[in-house]
Formats: structure tokens, sequence, C-alpha cells
């Protein structure tokens, strides 16, 4: 018997086993790369944020209303009760302005 007919160790791969081997390590890479630029990206876009302006203890709601939904902004409280909105001050919870709403048409 041939040892080249037994595949041993230094018999040369095929052409095609190599370009295949090849592929594989090139998308390998690529696949890498690609996850390390997603993080990066990331990472980017999403930097760590300063701390968020504390909420008061307690917000006062006028006589007789229901919070029905609350938004926070930046420096203010916004809580929608019926056909109003309540703006209130983030830091003190004082009431600053309040809005009525209409229906449209």
């Amino acid at each position: 018997m041939d040892s080249s007919s037994e595949g041993g160790d230094d018999a040369p791969a095929p052409r095609d086993l190599r370009f295949l081997k090849t592929l594989v390590t090139v998308l390998t890479a690529t696949m890498i790369l690609g996850l390390i630029a997603v993080f990066a990206a990331i990472v980017i876009r999403f930097p760590g944020t300063s701390a968020p302006v504390p909420l008061p203890e307690t917000i006062a709601l006028p006589e007789g209303i229901e919070a029905e939904a609350v938004t926070l902004g930046r420096d203010f409280i916004a809580v929608v009760a019926g056909r109003e909105i309540l703006i209130y001050d983030r830091a003190s919870g004082a009431l600053r302005q309040r809005i009525a709403l209409t229906s449209g048409g």
C-alpha cells in the first residue's frame, strides 16, 4: 500500500478543502470584528448618563383629583387628571401650571 493513499499528515489537503478552510477563517474574523463594532457603537451611542434630578417626597394633588397618568420631564412632573394636566416642579413638588384639555373638533 502506498502511504499517500492512507491520508497521512504529509499529504497536502485538496484545493477545495483549503479554500473552505480559508473561507471559514475569514468569515469568523469578520463576525468577530462585526461584534466588536456593534459593542463599540452601543458604548459610544449610550454613554453614562448623569444622575437624574431627585423626586420630591410628596406631591399634593388638588382636592378631589385622582392621577390617571404621570410623566417625568427633566425639571417637571406632569400629572394627567381627568380633563386637565397638572405641571409640578420636579425639585420642590410645587404646582407650576394647570392646563385644561378641550375636545378637538
